[in-house]
């Protein structure tokens, strides 16, 4: 068999070709935009989805040399919201995790009960499914009326591709609308939001296969035929199938955000969380995630404000000491999830002066977004997860230097 695995992230989507004993016989990434029409939004047009699809599809078969697909996998960025009609389409952009509108949405929590708040498993943040649902039905009034489905970014695709809806454990438990004690969806958090529980799509095992292509999915993929499409995980979810990281070991992977992971040996759930638990994709297990909003995020908007290539952004780590001549860089852009939990919350340079030259600018950058996932280690060890050796993943740690800062700050 050979498959084809589509990676929907943030700021692009990624493929891979991969023959059945594991072999890479193609990849493909193409970007796509995220906007920011007003203050605290973070939205994409689903089109522009489709879009780097497409061409991060067409370049992995290319590279592949076209073989005959048997079967489509998925996966995908957390927490973000697509509202479509009854044939699919969607309302308008989709709202994502760096979006922090919907804070106003987040006090609705605290009608719930302590038992149905803990049963949430997780710290209520403005930037995840529920909340921004709310918010979006609120002030985009003529969505109401329209909505079918309420669908996270993979879920979305998949049903683009397929014109079947669904949904599976490791997004639905990232949506804060996931009842853990009961494995299905709350319906207390549903009232207090107003939200109706027959925008949710159906639950399934992330292993089933959820649908086939349809025509357009065939299309739009470039495909031979109907292919199979496997419901797939959340990103995270699905990293740790293949990383096979065991109880009691950690998994940081640096994109747009830092997520830093560590599977669980049984679920414990907290009154007041400051860090996650969600579903792994396989059929009962768990993870407890430390979530860092500002990490690739933050450093791409100080290399382009700055001027400079990443290249020449690690380069600083080696023309500056540490400590960047007493710069000190606070990157939260847009708000921060843990440990802060603060929407509100924004980014500074603390200690410049007329000495501070580029260099120590990039490296306090650097240094910020490193220490920023220290307090993030700090805040799953004090919520009693034992955070022991750090795995690096991800093409956000590619450069030597930067793992080795990473290395220090975590040590």
């Amino acid at each position: 068999m050979t498959l084809l695995g589509i990676d929907l992230g943030t700021g692009s989507t990624k493929t891979a070709v991969v023959a059945d004993d594991g072999r890479v016989l193609g990849r493909g990434s193409f970007r796509h935009p995220v906007q920011a029409p007003v203050p605290g939004a973070a939205v994409t047009a689903p089109s522009e989805w489709l879009a780097s699809v497409r061409r991060a599809t067409s370049d992995a078969l290319v590279q592949a040399g076209h073989p005959t697909i048997d079967a489509v996998g998925l996966s995908g960025q957390m927490h973000g919201v697509v509202c479509v009609d009854d044939a699919l389409r969607p309302l308008g952009p989709a709202l994502l995790w760096a979006d922090v509108r919907a804070a106003s949405q987040c006090a609705a929590y605290d009608r719930l009960d302590l038992h149905e708040r803990r049963a949430l498993a997780n710290p209520v943040v403005a930037g995840m499914f529920c909340p921004l649902l709310a918010w979006v039905l609120e002030y985009e009034r003529g969505w109401r009326d329209q909505l079918r489905w309420a669908l996270s970014p993979k879920d979305w695709l998949r049903a683009a591709l397929t014109g079947v809806v669904h949904t599976e454990p490791s997004d639905a438990s990232a949506t804060l609308l996931w009842d853990a004690a009961s494995s299905g969806w709350s319906t207390a958090a549903l009232e207090v939001l107003g939200l109706s529980p027959q925008v949710l799509p159906p639950v399934i095992g992330s292993d089933q296969v959820a649908g086939r292509l349809h025509a357009g999915g065939v299309e739009l993929l470039g495909l031979a035929g109907r292919a199979p499409v496997v419901t797939g995980a959340a990103d995270v979810a699905a990293g740790l199938i293949g990383s096979e990281l065991s109880v009691g070991q950690a998994q940081l992977s640096i994109g747009t955000g830092a997520q830093l992971v560590v599977p669980l040996s049984e679920l414990v759930l907290a009154d007041r969380p400051t860090t996650h638990r969600y579903r792994r994709a396989d059929a009962h297990g768990w993870y407890a995630m430390a979530a860092v909003q500002n990490a690739g995020l933050a450093l791409d908007w100080v290399r382009r404000t700055l001027g400079v290539s990443w290249d020449q952004m690690h380069a600083a780590l080696a023309h500056v000491p540490p400590g960047a001549d007493g710069v000190t860089f606070h990157g939260y852009l847009t708000g921060e999830r843990t440990p802060v939990l603060d929407h509100t919350v924004r980014g500074a340079w603390q200690g410049l002066g007329l000495h501070t030259t580029r260099d120590a600018l990039l490296r306090s950058a650097l240094e910020g977004v490193a220490f920023a996932i220290r307090d993030a280690v700090e805040a799953l060890t004090a919520e009693g997860v034992a955070v022991g050796t750090v795995r690096l993943v991800g093409g956000g740690t590619a450069d030597q230097q930067w793992r080795a800062l990473l290395t220090d700050a975590l040590h």
